[in-house]
Parts: C-alpha cells; sequence; structure tokens
C-alpha cells in the first residue's frame, strides 16, 4: 500500500527541498535521458522559471513522439449532484441548499442521445458521493445503459472497495480518475470536514485498491489552489512512480484541475488564482520530462487561449462543449453546476482549433475487443 511509503516524506521538508533548488540543478535534470523523483523537484521549482522555453520544446518532442499529434476528446456526463460530504471549494458540498437531482433511466439516454450528437466516443461519469442514492447498483445500472453507445467509459466518483471496482469493470468500467484533492495531510481535513471524503488515508488508498481490481487505467491529480502546488505535484508523482512499479499493467494518466468559481445559496464563491498560466504551463512540461508515455488530461476549466496553446505542449486529453450540470446536455440545463467552465466552444469548434494546429482530433482510440 502506498501510505507506509508516503509516511517517509515529509511536507514541510519536500517543500524547502523544492524551493532550495538552484540553475545548476535545474540544468542537470534536464541533461539526463531518464529523470528521477529528485529531478522532478528541480523541473517544478522556482528556479526553473528561465529554462520554460527549453522545458516546453522537449516536452512537444517527447509528446509527439510517443503519441503522434493527436488530442483524444472524451465529454462528461454528470449523473447527480447529490453529496454527503461537505467540500469547502465545492458547489455539490451537502451544506450548499440547492436544490439537487439524480437522473433517471430515461434522463440518462436523453443525455447520450445530446452527446453521441456531438459526435463522442469517450464518455467520463461524474457523480457527487453519495453511496445511497448512486451507490455501486445505480452506477452499474447506469454503465449497462451506456454501454451500447460508447468505445471507452470512464468514472468519477467516490472511492470504492476493491470488488465493487472489479463489479463495474465486469460491466464495462475502463478508467477511474481519483483525485486526492492534496497530499497535505494535516491541512486535508480543513478542506473535507464531513462526509466519508474527510478519510485522508481511505482516499490515499483508493489507486490501491483499482490497481487490485485491474482497472485498465487510472487517473490522478489535486486540485490546485489548496495547498502548495509544487509540492502537491511531488507527492502525486511520487503515488504515481509507487503506482507504476506495482500495478506494471495499468495505464495512468494525469491532469491539473484549477479552483474556479461555484455557486452557492448566497451567490458565487470565487477563489485566489495560487498558480498563473506559466506555471501551469511549467508543471505540464515538467510531467513530461518525468514520464513520455504519461497521458496528461486538461478540461474546459482553463481559458480558450491557454487550451489552444496547450495543444502543442504535452497534454494527450481535452474535453468540449462540457456540462457540469446532471441533465446540462438536454433533461435539465439549469441544474446545479459543480463548477463553472471556462472554455464554451463546442466540441466541433475544438475539434477544428486542434486540427488548425495539424494535430488530429482523436474521437475514438479503444474498442470493447480490446478488453
Amino acid at each position: 500500500m502506498f501510505y507506509p511509503v508516503f509516511q517517509q516524506y515529509n511536507w514541510q521538508e519536500v517543500a524547502d527541498s523544492i524551493y532550495a533548488q538552484t540553475s545548476e540543478d535545474v540544468l542537470r535534470a534536464l541533461q539526463r535521458p531518464r529523470r528521477t523523483l529528485e529531478d522532478f523537484k528541480a523541473l517544478v521549482s522556482p528556479a526553473a522559471k528561465p529554462f520554460l522555453e527549453r522545458m516546453a520544446v522537449e516536452s512537444r518532442a517527447l509528446t509527439r513522439q510517443r503519441f503522434g499529434k493527436t488530442i483524444q476528446l472524451y465529454v462528461p456526463l454528470y449523473l447527480s449532484n447529490v453529496c454527503q460530504n461537505i467540500c469547502t471549494y465545492c458547489a455539490f458540498s451537502m451544506d450548499n441548499h440547492i436544490p439537487r437531482k439524480t437522473l433517471t433511466d430515461a434522463e440518462i439516454l436523453q443525455e447520450v442521445q445530446a452527446i453521441k450528437a456531438m459526435g463522442y466516443e469517450h464518455v467520463l461519469l461524474v457523480t457527487g458521493e453519495a453511496s445511497h442514492e448512486v451507490g455501486v447498483a445505480y452506477l452499474q445500472n447506469a454503465i449497462r445503459l451506456i454501454k451500447p453507445f460508447f468505445a471507452h467509459i470512464s468514472l468519477e466518483v467516490q472511492p470504492l472497495q476493491e470488488d465493487e471496482y472489479a463489479l463495474l469493470k465486469a460491466e464495462g468500467l475502463h478508467t477511474v480518475l481519483m483525485y486526492q484533492e492534496t497530499y497535505h495531510e494535516a491541512n486535508y481535513k480543513q478542506y473535507h470536514p464531513k462526509g466519508r471524503k474527510s478519510n485522508f488515508v481511505y482516499r490515499l488508498a483508493t489507486p490501491d485498491r483499482l490497481g487490485k481490481a485491474g482497472i485498465h487505467k487510472i487517473g490522478l491529480g489535486t486540485l490546485i489552489g489548496l495547498e502548495d502546488w509544487r509540492t502537491d505535484a511531488f507527492f502525486t508523482a511520487l503515488h504515481l512512480q509507487y503506482l507504476e512499479q506495482t500495478y506494471w499493467q495499468t495505464k495512468y494518466s494525469v491532469s491539473f484541475p484549477r479552483l474556479r468559481p461555484i455557486a452557492q445559496e448566497q451567490g458565487h464563491k470565487t477563489f485566489s488564482k495560487y498558480m498563473n498560466d506559466a506555471e501551469l504551463v511549467q508543471l505540464i512540461c515538467a510531467y513530461r520530462l518525468l514520464r513520455d508515455d504519461l497521458e496528461i488530461s486538461m478540461s474546459t476549466r482553463e481559458q480558450e487561449r491557454f487550451r489552444d496553446h496547450a495543444v502543442q505542449l504535452g497534454i494527450t486529453s481535452m474535453s468540449a462543449g462540457s456540462k457540469t450540470n446532471p441533465g446540462g446536455y438536454a433533461v435539465a440545463p439549469q441544474s446545479l453546476e459543480q463548477f463553472e467552465i471556462s472554455d464554451e466552444r463546442s466540441p466541433a469548434v475544438i475539434a477544428a482549433m486542434i486540427k488548425a494546429q495539424g494535430y488530429e482530433p482523436v474521437w475514438k482510440d479503444w474498442d470493447q475487443t480490446l478488453c
């Protein structure tokens, strides 16, 4: 399990080590053919700022060498905004007294029709964390309903047990995204004061349960804006390295969601931006220089101009035309959103933008026969 590995590191000592990196450390990291976690510290450190262009050039070359000039497209399908957790940054938080909705079978199929009309073959099912309303039985039924319509089904829901993941895998589940939000264990509970999500260790062990269940791909990440992003990036890379060594048959992806405004009873809640655009570019490039085969995803949280430029920097997949509320595509467009998106362009416009840069938008890169 990862937790004993995690406990060998101290948050503050890691942070101090990152901020103590020098230009010489960055140059040494850039010159290595294969980078270590110590090199990664240098690449995400403030000392790497003058080397950003060099990092971007190598990141682009490595990405093209491994993935070609392609960007895979996917779309989220929110099934429910009911949640039993209190999270200080999420509109779905239980203490946000706004009407909730969970899609019925007929409504799920209505949403599927709207998504299929946009051309999608890869879908990400998303719910709040509510074991009674959207537990394993609900998810099992939802996967059965949508399986005939999509080539690849991903999930971003509450942490489950190993046997529950195995059950959903048998139904047609390929990928699970499980974000730790932050690896700062001492501060984790201040962002998650109530509900099962407040259990830091149980959430941290979720990728282990996914690996044991044989899930094809696991997505990792933290929510940027909660704690120091450089230190969280190191711990995510540490977690990734452990998983790659332990569950070597599994594929992995990372993403870097920055906090977005959310709707609350008393109005919109906004957050200070802890990471600027140049720092996000640095983080994307640092991960590419660490792992040339790692899938890197970017959602519609980011603004149009940034996403346009990110196509050539190291990302491998993008969402487009996303709705972050259950029923958002056809059934209930006004229901509660998890967060406000920045890039509202349609999938067709995003595909055209990708083509204009000489890249190929990929709607399908997976088939059930590969399972």
